[in-house]
Formats: structure tokens, sequence, C-alpha cells
């Protein structure tokens, strides 16, 4: 868990069950190193509070009654431009937990889990790991290979030769959470290059997203799956 000494993980909470909040909030903050900024019941609040408190980590119900929850998820990573979203749902079915990492979700807890799973996967995404159950893990990974939008012919190794050097390394770092500023400063060059270079990726390998390139790159054994227990 985090500890008192290191910076606390500011975290906002959206579900649409005000008691639900309350028990997250006090179960949060019950721990060193976390503190929870704020609450929404909507995806209209949820927007407001994560403009308002720039949080490091969104925990989302993707079930917000008349909503779903992820349908804000790019909004809300917009508009936070520092967050991660952790998906906190009940719901079992594969294709929710799908597209919310298609959106753009670091990560997906189920409600039924121990609240230290919760917090350990709030603690790693903050981190910029990805964070998925275990047991929906491999269909997950495989929507991603062999789903309708995934070409034909087997993917390329990221770290192969369709990559260049800078590449590959840019792939590691984004790998890792970091945002295209840090990977600038980490490799001395400007966040303009950056981006530059993030657009090759994406056409050679495949990919439309940050995300699905974490994906990707996890897909293809270039980064170690973090189990939640």
């Amino acid at each position: 868990m985090a500890t008192a000494s290191s910076r606390e993980i500011r975290v906002i909470l959206v579900d649409d069950h005000k008691v639900v909040r309350e028990g997250l909030r006090l179960l949060i903050q019950s721990q060193p190193g976390f503190k929870v900024v704020g609450d929404a019941g909507n995806s209209k609040e949820a927007l407001l509070v994560a403009a308002r408190e720039q949080p490091d980590v969104i925990l989302l119900d993707l079930d917000l009654g008349s909503e779903s929850g992820i349908d804000i998820i790019s909004q809300l990573l917009a508009t936070a431009t520092r967050a991660h979203v952790l998906a906190l749902t009940g719901l079992r079915d594969p294709e929710v937990h799908r597209q919310a990492i298609l959106h753009g979700a670091m990560g997906v807890v189920q409600k039924e889990k121990a609240s230290q799973v919760l917090l350990k996967a709030i603690e790693k995404v903050h981190a910029g790991e990805v964070w998925y159950d275990r047991s929906k893990l491999g269909s997950v990974l495989a929507d991603f290979s062999r789903g309708p939008e995934a070409k034909e012919t087997e993917a390329p190794v990221v770290n192969g030769p369709i990559l260049t050097q800078r590449e590959s390394e840019i792939v590691a770092l984004v790998s890792q959470g970091l945002k295209n500023q840090q990977i600038a400063d980490r490799l001395f060059i400007s966040h303009v290059t950056v981006r530059h270079h993030l657009t090759s990726i994406f056409a050679k390998v495949g990919v439309s997203s940050r995300l699905e390139l974490i994906i990707y790159a996890y897909n293809q054994g270039l980064a170690k799956v973090r189990p939640d227990s």
C-alpha cells in the first residue's frame, strides 16, 4: 500500500449510489497515502469534479443507473489530464470490460473483490500499471489480438525490426504509464517528437490508442501483467 511518506494518491469516486460512495470514501481514506478529493453520482457531476480536482485516479462505476460509465471515460481523461481511470463494476460481461479498456480505463475491478484488492489496484493503476481480474485477462487480451478490428495476419512483435530503437524505447515507457511530456523528459527530446513517434508506432502495429498499445505490448509478452491477488 501507499506509505504516509509518499505523495498522497488523490482519488475521486463516481458511483450513482451515495451509500456506496460513502463506504468507498471510508475504506480508501482509512489507508495512509490515499485521499478522496471528490465524488459524483452522474456523468455531469463527474466531469465537473474531475476538472476541479485533477485527481490521480478516477474510480468509476461502469453502471451509473440511467447512464453508462464507459461513455464518459474518454471525457474524464481529457478533463483530468494526469488521471488514470480504474473501473469498478458488478457486471461480469467480458464485453463490458473490453469496452472499458478500449475507451481508456487502465483496469477493471469486480465489486465482489476484497477491499485490499481494490486498494492495491488503485495504487498500481496510479503507478501506470494495467490491472485486470485474472479470470478475465485471457479473454480480454484475446479480444485485442483476435477481435474484428485486428488484422488477419499475426501481429508483429513490438521489439522486432518493425520499430526503430527509439520507437521501442517509447513503447516501453508508454507501457509504464508515462505520458508524452514525461517520456520527452526521460529521453531528452521534445513532446512534439514523442507525438510524432507515437503516430508512427500506432500505424505500424495497428492500434489507435495508448491503452491498445499497452495491451498490445502485454499481449506480446513485452510487459508483465499484475495479477489481482
